[in-house]
């Protein structure tokens, strides 16, 4: 059963949230923090990115680079713009885009859950992508971008936290992206206690997004624990920030394909390959791009034409991880016929959040890529059915929005 607890949050004075809180570390690539950074001098993202404060020629993993991060945490502190709370809290946190809602509880998850696998994931992680959060996580001792959990509704945690949100909110803003959030602060002793052991009830959470963080955050605890071969587990590096969401406020975007060439395939050679495992039906033109209405339906462009695929019935699976619509296109189109085996290192194959708009896809097809395919969303149904079999999702198969961010809430372990 899952276990939470509450944290002394380092958190921004509410004058200033606005200011400090940042989108996730990785959504930037080197320019974009840059740029980000030299516009808002208070952006989080100075700290999660701190070799945005070196020379363009600075090596992002050397060591001074995570001392800075660190320096920065201590220095805002003394200066006022981050506060500490005087004793344990959890937080709801919501946020509201395109008139949807979700509500999350912050707190902090348990390491040992994630090792024991009540924490499921349904994404594998590369050392290599791990190693620059271990740094910073370690250097400043502190998590500074919370995971970004899911749990099955459960009825008592959404009359908590809506009791809860009765209160004046502690952060109240809209950021340029025009998404609001809202956070509450839970300090109440009977509240944060129902809520602990209402998780309790909880047989699982699973890690939507934040694979990666999560991984990196468990790691550093197990440095810790070989640093304290006595430790208890009530230390709080046994512990990492989380936020949790019921599953079914959740919205999964579409994560659609972009294609560098068809294998040396003619058009018409390649529709022909295609049309022996779905069925091919012209829709539109440039401009009015098809978008997918049901599981196993794929939008394909190419040469200024939309055309709808349909998955034929014998490729179609009960599988939780081969009938997936990413899988349904990876197996049967892209890795057969256009012979792109590993979408994960192959670099014929570009990835498109649905956030971007499927404009996005012509664009890209008519400049520097030649068909894209637009996908049907997965649901969240789906992912926990192949976290729940212990299965690992294809690669980009789910993307979420809003993305949380980070700053607003930091869990320190040490002082």
């Amino acid at each position: 059963m899952a276990e939470i607890r509450a944290f002394q949050a380092l958190r921004p004075e509410p004058g200033r949230a606005d200011l400090v809180a940042a989108l996730p570390y990785d959504v930037y690539n080197r320019t974009e923090a840059r740029e980000e950074a030299r516009r808002h001098p208070y952006s989080f993202l100075n700290i999660d990115r701190p070799e945005t404060q070196f020379a363009e020629d600075q090596d992002m993993y050397a060591p001074e680079v995570y001392r800075r991060a660190d320096w920065l945490i201590r220095e805002w502190t003394a200066r006022g713009i981050f506060v500490r709370e005087e004793s344990p809290c959890m937080y709801i946190y919501a946020q509201t885009m395109d008139g949807r809602t979700q509500t999350g509880l912050v707190a902090c998850s348990s390491v040992d859950d994630y090792l024991s696998g009540v924490i499921r994931k349904h994404e594998n992680t590369l050392a290599e992508k791990e190693q620059d959060r271990i740094r910073h996580i370690d250097r400043c001792s502190a998590q500074t971008g919370p995971i970004f959990l899911a749990y099955r509704d459960d009825r008592v945690v959404d009359m908590i936290i809506e009791r809860e949100k009765r209160n004046e909110p502690l952060y109240d803003f809209v950021s340029e992206d025009r998404i609001r959030h809202t956070v509450w602060r839970i300090s109440d002793a009977l509240s944060l206690e129902a809520l602990r052991f209402a998780f309790t009830q909880i047989k699982n959470t699973y890690i939507a997004d934040g694979h990666h963080r999560a991984a990196s955050a468990v790691r550093v605890a197990g440095l810790r624990r070989l640093s304290y071969p006595d430790y208890d587990g009530t230390e709080e590096f046994n512990w990492f920030l989380s936020v949790f969401f019921p599953a079914s406020q959740l919205r999964i975007y579409d994560y659609n394909r972009v294609v560098k060439d068809l294998n040396g395939l003619s058009k018409e050679a390649f529709f022909e390959k295609i049309s022996e495992k779905f069925e091919i039906s012209y829709e539109s033109g440039r401009g009015q791009p098809f978008r997918p209405q049901e599981k196993g339906e794929f939008g394909l462009y190419v040469e200024g034409s939309w055309y709808r695929l349909t998955a034929k019935a014998e490729i179609r699976s009960e599988d939780p991880v081969d009938g997936l619509d990413v899988s349904l296109l990876q197996n049967h189109l892209l890795s057969p016929i256009l012979g792109i085996g590993d979408p994960k290192t192959d670099k014929r194959i570009g990835f498109v959040g649905g956030i971007r708009g499927l404009a996005e896809l012509e664009r890209r097809a008519d400049s520097d890529m030649k068909a894209a395919f637009s996908m049907y969303p997965t649901s969240m149904e789906e992912l926990l059915r192949v976290a729940d079999a212990g299965k690992l999702m294809p690669p980009k198969s789910t993307w979420f929005e809003p993305k949380l961010r980070s700053g607003l809430l930091i869990h320190e372990f040490e002082r």
